[in-house]
């Protein structure tokens, strides 16, 4: 009991084996005293330093990402441009792109084995330099067919710095705090992804500048690492599974990843077509696009901490129902004047971004730390999946019926989260 107690009050999750028997009083001011027991002193100063050394590795886990974030939307864009400045047809700038999402499906399976033999910090710095060789080579190269394997290349270390950011936040995330921790990782990385066209925007699209400006944001995504050097997370060896088995053991997780890669990806390239196909300049169609991000970035917050305090399987088929529900609106709402628009975009982009939070921190719920690595792996294959699938079929949705065709495209991925809430609800009730 004086274990739950100390557990709930400082909302951390300190290994049973480590505390052989313990008391807790707490004092008039709320304050946590500890007493040792007859083996383990657990002292205030020993548990001060340990909180401390978690917030160091969440805030360098999470500034990483948040460089690589920005960096990423950054270079996206920019070689879109640049391809279409070479003459490219559209279906080949496409097919480029498209080939991130498969780079990061075939990585993703080796990236536990890596780490567990190399080391995290290490397998890091290496996806960092594959990153920075690899955006320096697009400007050397100029060439689309050059293009493809440096595509690849790029997508795959992102996706490994991905997966093992994750797992740092997972593995260092309090218990009873992954989900806030999680929103604050989504916000943040929103927030980057925001950040990077904009920049772009500053320093321009053309010649080396916008090169050097992501090869800047690679480079500053390692200062954490170093500062946090001391507090990267070992892998356990014993415990890689193929991806597959983390995918059955989880099913309502990898859906969630499915359909958070596969709306968001989905609408962020056919929002502004639907804009223009309801009448809107594109000025006004690129809003729609903007308006969904700041959804996503109010909003994960207060969700991750609301997971924290419900159970997680009913708090994704509460998600998956507003997203539908919002999908429905969309199409009622959907007019060139963007009157009721606006705000029920902002509405739904908050709950399509609670797919990949809420789902992440479900994920984590379900691991131990030996198997969270192999775990976020597959939640990325996963997201990635949708990243494939999402934007075909709401574009083939649009191309039907604009309004009724794209609500109904995004409501095929909430249905299949609520499938699988209630087949993770039904079987843990039996």
């Amino acid at each position: 009991e004086a274990y739950k107690a100390f557990q709930a009050h400082m909302a951390y999750d300190i290994d049973r084996a480590h505390i052989k028997t313990l008391s807790v009083i707490f004092n008039r001011n709320g304050q946590v005293v500890v007493r040792n027991g007859n083996a383990d002193t657990l002292s205030r100063h020993r548990l001060t330093r340990h909180l401390s050394e978690t917030a160091v590795a969440l805030i360098a886990a999470i500034s990483l990402i948040a460089s690589v974030g920005i960096g990423l939307s950054l270079s996206l864009p920019l070689l879109s441009l640049e391809m279409e400045r070479m003459g490219v047809s559209g279906t080949a700038i496409g097919i480029n792109t498209a080939l991130a999402g498969l780079a990061s499906i075939i990585v993703a399976p080796f990236v536990p084995r890596w780490a567990a033999r190399f080391g995290v910090g290490v397998v890091i710095a290496l996806a960092q330099v594959v990153a920075c060789a690899s955006l320096i080579a697009f400007k050397l190269t100029m060439n689309y067919w050059a293009w493809m394997p440096l595509r690849f290349t790029f997508a795959a270390s992102l996706g490994v710095l991905f997966i093992l950011s994750e797992f740092w936040i997972s593995s260092v995330a309090p218990a009873a705090k992954r989900g806030l921790v999680m929103g604050v990782y989504a916000t943040v990385l929103s927030v980057g992804f925001a950040a990077g066209p904009t920049l772009l925007a500053v320093v321009g699209a053309e010649g080396w500048l916008p090169y050097l400006t992501g090869l800047a944001l690679f480079l500053l995504a390692g200062v954490p690492l170093l500062l946090a050097r001391g507090h990267l997370p070992t892998i356990d060896p014993k415990g890689r599974h193929p991806i597959a088995q983390y995918l059955l053991a989880a099913p309502l997780a990898a859906a969630a990843g499915f359909a958070s890669g596969a709306v968001e990806t989905g609408a962020i390239a056919m929002l502004p077509v639907l804009g223009l196909r309801l009448g809107m300049d594109a000025a006004s169609a690129a809003l729609l696009v903007s308006a969904m991000a700041v959804g996503n970035i109010v909003t994960q917050v207060p969700i991750g901490w609301l997971s924290d305090r419900v159970d997680r399987r009913w708090l994704l088929l509460i998600i998956a129902l507003g997203a539908m529900a919002g999908s429905a609106a969309l199409a009622v709402v959907a007019t060139p004047s963007a009157t009721w628009l606006i705000p029920v975009l902002m509405t739904w982009g908050g709950l399509i971004g609670a797919f990949y939070t809420v789902g992440l921190a479900h994920l984590a719920q379900r691991f131990k730390a030996a198997d969270l690595v192999g775990a976020n792996a597959a939640f990325i294959v996963m997201f990635n999946v949708g990243l494939l699938a999402g934007p075909p079929v709401l574009g083939a949705g649009v191309d039907l019926s604009p309004r009724l065709g794209f609500a109904a495209g995004a409501s095929l991925f909430a249905i299949i989260v609520i499938g699988f809430a209630i087949f993770e609800l039904k079987r843990r009730s039996r």
